[in-house]
């Protein structure tokens, strides 16, 4: 067991709904500590009260226990498998929601056509400061955020004096890149991991996304395109214009701290559920959300008919165990 010289405060750690909030830890060990859990490294044991806990980012170089799983999983807590920097997202453990009501109204929205398109519409709203005008088109709508984002690069390469020649980069020869598109990429990285988080927390699939689609993070990049222009963008050129060196790093800290001052993770939060509200769509019925052993519904052509019972030949119903 590692020794325990000091233990440090994790009160500033930015808020995820109602009290819920995330941590990123990397190069540590941790094991369960009562109800609990205890990250050791270089600097000590740190004590984490994981009933506040929303998310658990694991960076490269992290060891947990079994028990410690066990604790986090029991309190809702996310827990997620990242590459460095927010460069991957490898895994991830169930969100804080036992319920797939909201997975139903996501993948209902996206299979009915009419529907997308009112998802489709409803996240380019949220863009844009000024209403977008009545009939127009994906075409010309996909225009006007070209012509939004550019702006924004423009604006804040004119504010800080940051040279600005596009977006552009090589993953092959990351070094190579000027400072500000690395900038942005680290960021980006980081957001997504952010809105990857969000949405699985909240219930939803990030693979089933409304403008982009294919991917498995799809819905990640619908939702984290909300907040680059407001958040990422003018993070990345501060960032580069206070200093070229280490722009990674810096950039993953300033945009902590920005997100903490625009309550972004509640945002998200309540960004999605707008996304589906108002559609039509059967609304979420109760459940014994902190109960994973609830019994779901039956899928039945009528409708859905009650779980957790034994049908047939016996008017008992006894009730029956899901595998």
């Amino acid at each position: 067991m590692p020794p325990v010289p000091n233990t440090r405060n994790l009160k500033e750690l930015p808020k995820f709904r109602d009290g819920l909030s995330y941590l990123y830890v990397e190069h540590a060990f941790i094991e369960q500590e009562a109800q609990g859990i205890a990250i050791y490294d270089q600097e000590g044991a740190t004590l984490v009260p994981v009933a506040a806990l929303g998310v658990l980012f694991l960076g490269p170089g992290t060891r947990i226990t079994h028990a410690a799983i066990r604790a986090l999983a029991g309190n809702g807590c996310t827990v997620a498998w990242i590459g460095e920097g927010f460069a991957r997202f490898y895994a991830q453990g169930l969100g804080d929601t036992r319920s797939a009501r909201r997975l139903y109204l996501q993948a209902r929205a996206w299979a009915d056509p009419k529907l997308h398109l009112e998802v489709v519409l409803r996240l380019y709203r949220k863009r844009f400061a000024d209403p977008l005008p009545e009939g127009i088109t994906l075409k010309q709508i996909r225009g006007f955020e070209g012509v939004r984002v550019r702006t924004a690069y423009a604006r804040w390469s004119r504010e800080t004096g940051v040279p600005w020649h596009g977006r552009s980069y090589d993953r092959r020869d990351w070094g190579n890149s000027d400072p500000v598109n690395r900038a942005l990429s680290a960021g980006a990285a980081y957001l997504y991991g952010l809105a990857h988080a969000a949405i699985v927390s909240s219930g939803f699939s990030p693979a089933l996304g409304f403008i982009h689609t294919g991917k498995l993070l799809s819905f990640v990049y619908d939702l984290a395109d909300l907040y680059k222009t407001e958040v990422l963008i003018p993070t990345a050129f501060l960032t580069v214009a206070e200093s070229e060196v280490e722009v990674e790093r810096r950039v993953r800290r300033a945009l902590r701290e920005r997100i903490q001052e625009v309550r972004l993770l509640e945002r998200m939060v309540e960004d999605l559920l707008d996304l589906f509200s108002g559609l039509g769509l059967p609304e979420e019925k109760d459940l014994v959300e902190g109960d994973p052993t609830y019994p779901g519904g039956l899928w039945d052509l009528e409708g859905e008919v009650e779980g957790g019972v034994a049908y047939g030949g016996d008017d008992s119903r006894e009730s029956a165990e899901e595998p």
